[in-house]
Parts: structure tokens; sequence; C-alpha cells
């Protein structure tokens, strides 16, 4: 039974609860991989700017620097494809990041967060992708690490979430290319953010259809949607409702790799996160709603069943009570010997059937 049990990974505590697959007693630090091995090596896009020239680059599978020297300029480094554990030890070295950083970037499992070491600050936010064909809601994580020339970002799959930043840099658009290395990081955590909203309109859009389905009919069927729907927004709120709780502690943070300019952009998308949570809870409001109202219809449907059988059973009560009394094999029942009797008889029935019809109308029963 137990291992029957440990096999059930698609349900919705599969997708709640999840362990990074490290060996027990593994001392901190240690990197393994929770996913499936992959053949491809990881695509490791670099991007160089400052305020007069934008260079970019992608490192060949293995290639890694021993450090970068040019500290007037602002380095982007995207990885993309965690798979290659030895290709993130040569990054965490060249760039003196923490151990545990390098672990949670493999740590998909945790909740976001940001927090502060040595020379860097790590930031692990959840990229949301809902599906719309097959209603299901993706979660994979992004690590953002910053520090005093650099950004590295961390990402299992290779998505265009960050492509909105890139076009901006490479067109020169705004103030991100007289910025520094902090501002490129909130600028890639406001993208995050803002992906959120995109996503929350395309389950806005599921929300009006299933209540459109809610009102119209009463099957199986959209009562399965229904809670599959409320299982997607129980794992959307339990990636996002941290994200608030991190931004925040960016914007309060006195750490001199953030700079004051850039203090008020971080409390700006503190606030988007805020109202992130606000729409999800509004929606998981409305499911709860959808599901009342889908048990109350079920519920009036079944009682104006049940009306309808009670009043049927009801007009045929006396009329069997009738049919009892003649049906009786008495020889001395003065009825059967009248030469009107039998269509007397229907003609009580029908006169009880219609009268009690009536009746039932009247009190409006009917």
């Amino acid at each position: 039974m137990k291992q029957k049990g440990a096999q059930r990974t698609g349900g919705i505590a599969g997708r709640v609860v999840r362990r990074l697959r490290k060996p027990v007693g593994a001392p901190p630090g240690v990197l393994v991989y929770p996913g499936e091995p992959k053949a491809e090596p990881p695509a490791v896009r670099t991007l160089e700017y400052d305020s007069l020239s934008v260079q970019e680059d992608e490192w060949t599978p293995g290639y890694v620097p021993g450090e970068y020297t040019r500290r007037e300029a602002v380095n982007w480094i995207d990885v993309m494809g965690l798979h290659d554990v030895a290709t993130l030890e040569r990054i965490g070295d060249a760039f003196s990041i923490h151990p545990l950083v390098m672990e949670d970037v493999l740590n998909s499992a945790q909740r976001a967060k940001s927090e502060e070491y040595e020379g860097i600050i790590a930031i692990a936010l959840k990229d949301v992708n809902f599906d719309p064909s097959s209603k299901v809601i993706a979660i994979d994580q992004v690590t953002i690490v910053l520090g005093d020339h650099f950004v590295i970002t961390f990402r299992d799959r290779a998505t265009d979430l960050f492509e909105p930043v890139r076009k901006r840099i490479r067109a020169g658009r705004g103030q991100i290319r007289n910025r520094g290395a902090d501002y490129l990081a909130y600028a890639l955590v406001d993208c995050v953010v803002d992906e959120y909203f995109r996503q929350l309109e395309m389950i806005g859009d599921e929300t009006d259809e299933l209540e459109e389905a809610v009102t119209d009919s009463f099957d199986v069927a959209t009562m399965h949607r229904l809670h599959a729907f409320r299982r997607e927004l129980l794992v959307f709120r339990k990636a996002v409702w941290p994200v608030r709780e991190a931004v925040g502690e960016l914007y309060r943070s006195n750490n001199p790799l953030i700079k004051k300019k850039t203090i008020a952009y971080f409390r700006d998308v503190y606030d988007h996160s805020v109202q992130v949570v606000e729409i999800i809870e509004a929606l998981r409001e409305i499911a709860a709603g959808l599901m009342d109202l889908y048990l109350s219809g079920m519920s009036n449907r079944m009682n104006e069943t049940m009306k309808v059988l009670t009043v049927i059973a009801t007009i045929f009560i006396p009329l069997t009570f009738i049919a009892g009394v003649y049906g009786m094999n008495f020889q001395y029942m003065p009825e059967l010997r009248m030469r009107w009797a039998y269509p007397t008889v229907w003609g009580v029935m029908i006169v009880v059937a219609v009268g009690m019809l009536w009746y039932f109308r009247r009190k409006k029963w009917l």
C-alpha cells in the first residue's frame, strides 16, 4: 500500500510537496540535478553593455572564463539548462558564488526568496505558465544572482521570458544602459512579475468559461473541470505567494549592491507582487463561489426532481386507495352490480386527480 501511494506523483500532493533528489546526509552545497538527464549541453548567453556599446556572445559547451575584469560594464550571463552540474560548478567558482546558492539553483521545490551572501544577492523566483489547451499550470524556477558588476540568471528551460529586457538593452530604450547591475536585476525581477499578469489574464478567461459552464449545465464533466481549476489555482498561489516577501526584502535591503535610486523601482515591483496575490485570492474566491453555485444547482435540480416525483406519488395515493377498495373480492359489494359503477369509479378518480392538481397549483407547489 505504501509503495503504491509513493508512486502517485501526478496529483496535487505530488506537485505541492516536492523534494530535491539529494542523498540523505550529504554535506551542504552538493549539486544534484532533480530532473531527467539531458544529452544536449546547456545554453549560456552573455550580454555585456554600457552606455555606448552592447556586445553579445554565447559560451561554447564547457567553457567558463576565469573571471570578468571589465568592471565598468554590466555583464549578464543567462544560463538555460541546469542538467550539466560541472558547468554550474565552474560558473560558481568563476564568480565566487556561495555553494548554498548553487545548491538552491537546482532546488526547484523551494519557495521564492531573496538572500544576501558575501558579495552577492541571490533571488529565487517562479516562472508560471498556464496552458489554455490543457488547463495546466507549469512552474519553473528562475534564480537571479546579483553581483558588483554582473547578473547571472539560471533557468532550466530555454524560454523567451527575458527577451523584452534583452531588446531594451539592444535598442538602448529607457535608462537601463546608463544604470548598473542592480537596475538590470530589477528589470529581470519586474519581467517575471509582469508575466504573472499575462498568465492571470488567461486564467481569468478560463474563469469566465467555467462560470458559463456552471450556469448552463450541471454534469460531471463540469465538476471535474472546476475541481481541476481550483487545484491549478492552489499551485499558482503556492508559487507566487512568497514572491511578495522576497521582493519586499530587496527594497528594504541596505546592501550596497542595490543603490538608493534603484530601491524605488523594487518598491514598485513589490506593489505589483501584492496586486498579483490579491488577484489570485479573488480568483480563488470566485472558484469557491462557482463550486458552491454548482453544488447548489445540483441540489436544486434534485429537489425539483423529487418534487415532481412526490406530486405524482401523492396524486396516485387516493387513486390507488379507490382501486384497492373495489379490487377486494367480497361477494356482497353493492356497487359491483350497478350498471354505471365502472364509469362512475373512473369519474371519481379523474375528479380526485384534477382536484389535487388544482390544489397543488393554487399552493404554488407546481
